[in-house]
């Protein structure tokens, strides 16, 4: 075990299933050293497609002890305006103030032209927008207090893009989310904060089928679909004290993939 986060405190939010991103994001800040909070949010799991994972929570945090770390979880519903006080008050009195955070879970909804309306798009801005807002505004709010000239800052959003037809509100809340990365990098640099997000491209957490998977597969010209372990790899990296000269990015990092 790699011990680059050691005596770090991580916030990862959206970690609720085995084949997640978020899973494979604490696991690989855990083989680094680093102390993890994740949020996860069971109620909407259940209304996926691939369900959710009974007692996953407990099994993680489990796991992540084992690998030498101190873990805590919660659930958090992030289009409650509350909840970003919540979760860092929790981080505060398990692990302590946190210097990265993972902006990773979201909310979607298919939404077309025909499907697009209020309730859509309001309920994809209250999460993705306003929740991760507000979670990442209050975060540095507290390291400005906590831990500047001591230890770096890292934030990191994960962001999509595409031509999807049927995913308008999601894709737009994302772009929302690319378009705070340059202007909250410069505002945070003072504090040596950096904030970058990724784009993994169509990564196989858990919510393609067979369908799916032959119809994507022959847009990656390297022969496979991207796995949550390719995100969280480069996240890891992103967070790491050598990648404190990388701000401002978004990075598309998605093995190549063709269909833009």
């Amino acid at each position: 075990m790699g011990l680059k986060l050691k005596g770090r405190v991580a916030i990862v939010t959206g970690a609720s299933r085995e084949r997640g991103i978020g899973t494979a994001i604490c696991r690989a800040l855990a083989l680094e050293g680093a102390d993890i909070l994740f949020t996860h949010w069971g109620s909407f799991d259940k209304t996926q497609s691939y369900g959710e994972d009974r007692d996953w929570e407990n099994k993680l945090s489990k796991e992540l002890v084992g690998l030498g770390v101190k873990a805590a979880h919660m659930e958090a519903d992030l289009a409650d305006p509350n909840v970003a006080d919540d979760i860092l008050d929790y981080a505060d009195k398990t692990l302590g103030t946190p210097s990265i955070l993972i902006n990773n879970a979201t909310y979607w909804a298919p939404s077309n032209y025909r499907t697009f309306d209020a309730e859509v798009i309001d309920r994809h801005c209250s999460v993705n927008i306003r929740g991760t807002g507000l979670l990442t505004t209050k975060f540095a709010q507290r390291f400005e207090q906590t831990h500047v000239g001591k230890i770096p800052g890292r934030i990191i959003f994960m962001v999509s893009k595409g031509n999807d037809a049927n995913n308008l509100a999601y894709l737009a809340t994302k772009g929302a989310q690319t378009a705070l990365i340059e202007p909250l990098s410069v505002g945070l640099a003072p504090l040596g904060i950096t904030v970058n997000a990724v784009d993994p491209g169509p990564t196989d957490s858990g919510w393609m089928d067979d369908v799916v998977k032959s119809h994507l597969l022959p847009m990656f010209p390297m022969g496979r679909i991207g796995q949550p372990e390719d995100a969280a790899r480069l996240i890891t990296f992103l967070v790491s004290d050598e990648a404190g000269w990388i701000t401002g990015q978004r990075i598309i990092s998605e093995g190549g993939f063709t269909n833009k």
